[in-house]
C-alpha cells in the first residue's frame, strides 16, 4: 500500500497535477544543465515515487520507449542522480532517485568540470612544451621571444584558473563546500 491508495479521485487528480508541475519544472531546470527534458522528467518521476521503480513502471508513467528510457536511466546513473537498488522478490532492475539535490548538483558538475579541467590542462601543458621548443629554435629573435613571453603568461594564467577549479571540484566532491555554504534545512 502506498500513500495515494484510498484517496478520492478529486484529491488524487490535484496531487498528480501538482506533482506534474514540479516534475516539468525539474525537467526544465535539468535542461539548463545540458540534460534533456525527458531525462529530467524521468528523474522527477523517480523523485516523487514512494518506492523504487522498474523500467516498465517508468515507461508506463512517461510514455517513453524502453530504449529512450534505458538511455535516460543510464545517464542518470552515470551522473549519480539515481541508484539501482535491490528489491526482495523482484527479478527486474529497480531504481530510485538520490534525494539530496545538493549532492546531485555537486556530483553533476564535478563529473562535467573534471573532464573539462583534465582536457584543458593537457592542452595547456602541451602548448607550454611547444613554447619551450620554439624558445630553443628562435631564442635569438627578440620579437618571437616577446610573443612567446606573452603567450606563456596567458597560458600560465589559464593554468592557475584550472588549478583553482580543481580545488573547487575537490571541495564539492569531499563535501567541504557545505562548510563554506551550508545546505538549507
Amino acid at each position: 500500500m502506498n500513500d495515494l491508495d484510498g484517496l478520492t479521485p478529486e484529491v488524487l487528480n490535484k496531487i498528480n497535477h501538482n506533482r506534474e508541475r514540479v516534475i516539468d519544472s525539474i525537467g526544465k531546470n535539468m535542461d539548463l544543465y545540458g540534460i534533456t527534458l525527458s531525462v529530467g522528467h524521468l528523474y522527477g518521476y523517480m523523485y516523487f515515487s514512494e518506492k523504487p521503480v522498474t523500467l516498465d513502471d517508468l515507461s508506463q508513467k512517461t510514455g517513453m520507449s524502453k530504449t529512450s528510457m534505458s538511455t535516460g536511466v543510464r545517464t542518470l546513473m552515470d551522473l549519480k542522480m539515481i541508484d539501482k537498488v535491490w528489491g526482495k522478490g523482484s527479478r527486474k532492475d529497480l531504481y530510485e532517485a538520490a534525494p539530496d539535490w545538493h549532492q546531485n548538483f555537486c556530483d553533476y558538475f564535478s563529473i562535467k568540470w573534471r573532464k573539462a579541467v583534465e582536457s584543458n590542462m593537457a592542452v595547456l601543458a602541451k602548448a607550454l612544451g611547444e613554447i619551450g621548443e620554439m624558445r630553443t629554435l628562435y631564442g635569438d629573435d627578440e620579437q618571437v621571444v616577446r610573443v612567446l613571453d606573452h603567450d606563456e603568461r596567458k597560458i600560465t594564467e589559464a593554468l592557475h584558473y584550472y588549478k583553482w577549479l580543481s580545488k573547487f571540484i575537490e571541495a564539492m566532491e569531499s563535501g567541504k563546500i557545505f562548510e563554506l555554504i551550508p545546505k538549507e534545512r
